[in-house]
């Protein structure tokens, strides 16, 4: 007990850490005329502060959609007008109509700036703290090191705090449903996740573990009794949540279509700029986009998103269990990012922070600095160069069933440590030469290019890394302890 007071330290220390990221340059400073993310939450909350909700997702001469037109779901919308009220109340300019667009001054820096950190006390942090604290069978010390790495983690604070989003708020509502339903709070879980939903679209992907995590505890329940009672709590805690936060646009039918249009945009394509999923780095060899009709397009991304999901979550249904459920999230997450259509790049933060949009955005020393103090953390806190066996990378059911054919087969550690090193390496190359050199002229995209495709290369390892785990942990099924 004595050393929780650590816990604090490290809260913090990752309160430090934002807000001196904050202090840098955010997306699109002092470029008219679309300036960037920053703009883009701010005339959000111009929006809704002076329109109806019935014109907040319609083109209009008040509303012009092709200057960041809102494009996330109604909960995002109701958080901007909460900061909006709180702005008017501030300094009205900051959100009058027309007149405040690409509004730039310090006092309204800082203002943005505090209401990223506000949401993340109220939302995130707390669900990070309470999810290390809950871990268990681990100690004390080990739960506070789970809790500074996470709360150090470059790629969400350099997004938030420096290039200028939300992301902590629907991350952190993920993380109260991953605790509700790793804990039997499942109703608190499903209320989270369908938060998370529907204040980034983005977050479905969490939805489908949920929702077969849940499943096979209520068949586990047995749908005649107690399963079946949880079912209908369940459900009715899902469509009573979604129906509160869309009941304004569902008083017309063409409310609801448009609102859903605005949120799947098919109409952009494949995939935009450069993003380092599977349709983004074949690009590089074959123009998928150019070939194939765009409707073929929607079917092949679904089918092949589809099938690399599939294994991990019928598996999860017949054999539900926490740690299966944690590693399914992960799975599902980066088969979404890898195959899914009309990808956003920032989907990914979670494991990845995107060098190309931070140089852009003049954070290039915040990107150094907290990457390099992330990695100091991880190596101290969990030996990540010597835990390296079987056991600790929870690949030794994989290798005995592997040796059954292969009885050579003892060296994948090895194997999964050079590669470690190996995609570190060339990650720094890769940093500094696109620091340092300017691409050929007849080639100016190509460190980007080559960061997509390294990157993309990365999370199509750890997908089936993962998904190894979870198919050959027996552990999730017979060993688990009984679900009440």
């Amino acid at each position: 007990m004595e050393k929780w007071y650590l816990m604090a330290i490290v809260v913090l220390l990752g309160l430090t850490v934002r807000w001196t990221v904050s202090l840098n340059s955010y997306s699109g400073a002092g470029k008219p005329p679309m300036f960037g993310d920053y703009e883009a939450q701010r005339h959000w909350q111009e929006i809704t502060f002076n329109l109806p909700v019935k014109q907040w997702y319609f083109n209009s001469s008040d509303n012009n959609l092709q200057y960041w037109g809102l494009d996330y779901p109604p909960l995002t919308a109701y958080h901007s007008l909460l900061c909006a009220y709180v702005a008017k109340f501030i300094n009205p300019d900051w959100i009058a109509l027309h007149s405040s667009r690409g509004y730039e001054s310090q006092a309204h820096k800082l203002f943005m700036r505090t209401t990223v950190l506000i949401a993340d006390l109220l939302i995130y942090i707390p669900a990070v703290v309470l999810y290390c604290c809950c871990l268990k069978e681990i100690s004390t010390k080990k739960k506070i090191a789970h809790a500074l790495c996470i709360l150090l983690y470059p790629g969400l604070i350099l997004i938030d705090y420096g290039h200028f989003q939300y992301n902590s708020v629907s991350l952190g509502f993920a993380l109260w449903g991953v605790l509700g339903v790793s804990y039997d709070w499942d109703l608190l879980g499903s209320l989270a996740f369908c938060l998370a939903i529907n204040y980034k679209q983005m977050e479905l992907y969490h939805s489908l573990p949920f929702f077969c995590f849940l499943l096979g505890k209520c068949f586990k329940k047995g749908l005649k009794g107690k399963g079946f009672v949880l079912l209908i709590k369940l459900a009715c805690t899902v469509v009573a949540s979604f129906i509160l936060c869309w009941l304004p646009f569902f008083t017309e039918r063409e409310q609801t279509q448009q609102v859903l249009r605005r949120l799947f945009p098919v109409d952009r394509g494949l995939f935009e700029d450069k993003v380092a999923n599977i349709w983004c780095s074949f690009s590089i060899f074959l123009k998928i986009k150019d070939i194939l009709p765009h409707h073929i397009q929607i079917i092949i991304s679904f089918c092949f998103t589809f099938l690399s999901l599939l294994p991990a979550c019928i598996k999860l249904t017949l054999q539900p269990s926490p740690k299966g459920f944690r590693f399914t999230l992960v799975s599902c997450a980066l088969s979404f990012f890898l195959f899914s259509y009309q990808v956003h790049e920032k989907s990914i933060l979670l494991v990845s922070f995107m060098l190309p949009l931070l140089l852009k955005d003049e954070l290039l020393m915040p990107s150094v600095v907290t990457t390099m103090a992330f990695f100091i953390a991880c190596a101290i806190s969990f030996s990540i160069f010597e835990k390296t066996s079987e056991e600790e990378l929870q690949l030794k059911s994989f290798s005995i069933s592997v040796r059954k054919y292969l009885p050579c087969f003892t060296f994948f550690p090895r194997i999964i440590q050079y590669l470690f090193l190996i995609s570190v390496i060339t990650m720094v190359l890769l940093t500094l030469t696109t620091i340092t050199l300017e691409p050929p002229q007849k080639l100016p995209d190509l460190f980007s290019v080559l960061i997509c495709f390294v990157s993309c290369l990365n999370f199509l390892f750890f997908l089936v890394y993962f998904n190894i785990i979870i198919m050959w942990d027996s552990k999730n099924g017979r060993n688990q302890k009984k679900i009440n």
